[in-house]
C-alpha cells in the first residue's frame, strides 16, 4: 500500500476542512479527487506530500510510502518528495533556463551527479512526454500544454512510485487536457500510481480511474465514475426492453386471435358445404 490515511482530519489552521478521511491508494492505480472549489482537495493533497501538516491527535493512520505522516522529521521530508512527483497547475518551471536547465536542476539537486547519466534521463522523459526536440526551448517558447508535459516529465525524472497533479489541466484548452490526461492515466502503465484533483468531470468517463469526491466536510469513494449514467442507460434499456416484449406478446396474440379467427371461419364453412 502506498498510501494508507484512516480516520484523518485535515485542517488548514484551525479550519476543519475534511473529517475522517479513509483514503489508500496501491501501486498503478489512477486516482481523481473531486469537488467544488474550497471542498478540500488541494489541502488533502498537500498533506501527502507535507506541505500541510497532520495534527497527531487528530489521525487514526497516515502513512505515505512506509513513512508515518505524524512523527516524520522535517529532515526527511525531502527524501519522502524524491520518491513522488508533483505536478502543478501553474507549471511552476524555471523561466531563467531551458527546458534541458529546468530538468538538470531537479536531478542535481537531487543527488545525481555523472553528466552522461543526467543527459540520458532528460532525454528520456523529454521522449516520454514527445518534447525531445524541444529541450534547448525556454518556457515562455512552449504552448501551455507543452509546458504542462514539461511538468509531467520533471516529475518523472527520479522514477516516481507516486505522481500527484493538482488541477493539472486547470488552465488548458479541453484538447490539450484531454492529450495531459491521457498521458497520465499511459504512466499507471508502469506501475506509478497518479492521483489528480480535477473539476474536467468528462475526463473521468473517457479514462476510467478510482474516483473520490470532497464533499460537505467528507472524502467520499464514489462506486463507480458513471454510475448515472450507466443507470440511466440500463433504465432506458430496460424500458425499450418492455415495450420490446409488450409489443411482442402483443403481435403474437393478435395473430393468434387472427388464426383463430381463421380456423373457426374455415370450420364453420366446411360444415355449410356438407349441410
Amino acid at each position: 500500500m502506498l498510501i494508507d490515511y484512516q480516520n484523518v482530519n485535515i485542517y488548514q489552521g484551525e479550519e476543519l476542512i475534511l473529517k475522517d478521511v479513509n483514503f489508500d491508494i496501491d501501486e498503478g492505480q489512477f486516482v481523481y479527487i473531486i469537488g467544488k472549489v474550497g471542498s478540500g482537495k488541494s489541502s488533502l493533497l498537500k498533506t501527502l506530500y507535507c506541505e500541510l501538516d497532520l495534527y497527531p491527535d487528530e489521525v487514526g493512520k497516515a502513512e505515505v510510502l512506509g513513512r508515518n505522516l505524524v512523527s516524520i522529521k522535517r529532515k526527511h521530508i525531502p527524501a519522502l518528495r524524491r520518491e513522488m512527483g508533483i505536478i502543478f497547475q501553474d507549471f511552476q518551471l524555471l523561466h531563467d533556463r531551458n527546458i534541458y536547465r529546468n530538468l538538470q536542476f531537479v536531478l542535481k539537486s537531487t543527488g545525481w551527479k555523472q553528466k552522461e547519466d543526467i543527459n540520458k534521463r532528460i532525454d528520456e522523459v523529454l521522449d516520454k512526454v514527445g518534447l525531445l526536440d524541444k529541450k534547448d526551448k525556454r518556457p515562455h517558447e512552449l504552448s501551455g500544454g507543452e509546458q504542462q508535459r514539461v511538468a509531467i516529465a520533471r516529475a518523472l525524472l527520479n522514477e516516481p512510485k507516486v505522481i500527484i497533479a493538482d488541477e493539472p489541466t486547470g488552465n488548458l484548452d479541453p484538447e490539450t487536457a484531454c492529450a495531459i490526461v491521457s498521458l497520465l492515466h499511459d504512466i499507471t502503465a508502469q506501475g506509478t500510481s497518479v492521483i489528480m484533483s480535477t473539476h474536467n468531470l468528462p475526463m473521468l468517463d473517457k479514462y476510467p480511474g478510482i474516483v473520490f469526491k470532497c464533499e460537505h466536510g467528507e472524502l467520499v469513494k464514489e462506486e463507480k465514475a458513471s454510475t448515472k449514467d450507466e443507470k440511466a442507460t440500463q433504465d432506458g434499456r430496460a424500458d425499450q426492453d418492455g415495450r420490446a416484449t409488450q409489443e411482442g406478446r402483443a403481435t403474437q396474440e393478435g395473430k393468434a386471435t387472427q388464426d383463430g379467427k381463421a380456423d373457426q371461419d374455415g370450420k364453420a364453412g366446411q360444415e355449410n358445404d356438407k349441410h
